[in-house]
């Protein structure tokens, strides 16, 4: 079953649909899951949910039986379109959030890093257990994962393979909460109401200007801060935020 596309008034929730399967990711899920990411930058919304179907699994990573026999050509190819894929998720004008209600392994944990926030039930656990297999992780998670929690625990995680559950995760910073099992889909929801009443141009520059720090060195980063915030500035909405602030009344915001 490929991946479901649903609009919850303005927010968007994917959920990955191949419970069967806890949710692994096959090329053809990837694939419709880059059309749904496409329709949801497309879309209102004004924040994303992915999560998985069934009560066991977010996303158990790839499906190794396809990733088997292959040359090394399109072991490359399948690599970079993964990466193209949670590129698109990370790059949305809107906040993402990966609401991982249970098994989040190998892809499945890579696909959560590349949202913007993560929250998880209680009974989460993950890791990326790839050098088990004789792999690494191919989809970002070396890359991701040491941006998100540093590299002392990128390399402990990543180089063990070990499974962590959502406790540790939290501890480690990879979680930005816990949610009740019965309750996560609307616990996920109202976290993202808070970036309902913001600018979403201004959210998009927020995010773009994180994300490059990474990049480049700071001076750099700087300079994209103030370029940023400076067309953060030339907008209506920073007028109205203003002005609202002064007269002491919620802004309304018009994306402009």
């Amino acid at each position: 079953m490929l991946p479901q596309l649903q609009f919850h008034d303005d927010l968007a929730v994917i959920t990955l649909n191949r419970p069967d399967a806890l949710n692994a990711l096959s090329f053809s899920i990837l694939e419709e899951l880059q059309t749904l990411i496409k329709n949801v930058k497309k879309s209102a919304a004004r924040a994303l949910i992915i999560t998985g179907s069934g009560d066991k699994a977010f996303c158990a990573g790839a499906d190794i039986k396809e990733l088997m026999g292959r040359s090394r050509q399109e072991q490359q190819a399948g690599s970079e379109f993964g990466q193209d894929v949670f590129h698109q998720i990370e790059s949305l004008p809107m906040p993402s959030l990966a609401l991982m209600n249970g098994y989040a392994f190998g892809g499945g944990l890579e696909l959560a890093l590349a949202c913007t926030f993560r929250l998880a039930t209680p009974n989460a656990k993950m890791g990326l257990p790839e050098i088990k297999l004789g792999l690494i992780p191919g989809y970002g998670g070396t890359q991701r994962l040491a941006r998100t929690i540093g590299i002392t625990r990128a390399n402990e995680l990543i180089l063990t393979g070990k499974t962590i559950d959502a406790e540790q995760a939290l501890q480690y910073g990879i979680l930005n909460g816990l949610v009740d099992k019965n309750t996560s889909l609307n616990d996920a929801m109202s976290f993202c109401q808070q970036f309902k009443d913001f600018s979403l141009p201004v959210l998009q520059f927020a995010k773009s200007a994180i994300l490059r720090s990474f990049d480049v060195s700071l001076q750099d980063g700087l300079k994209i801060e103030s370029n940023l915030s400076t067309l953060a500035y030339s907008l209506n909405d920073a007028n109205e935020g203003m002005q609202a602030f002064i007269e002491k009344r919620p802004p309304s915001f018009k994306d402009q």
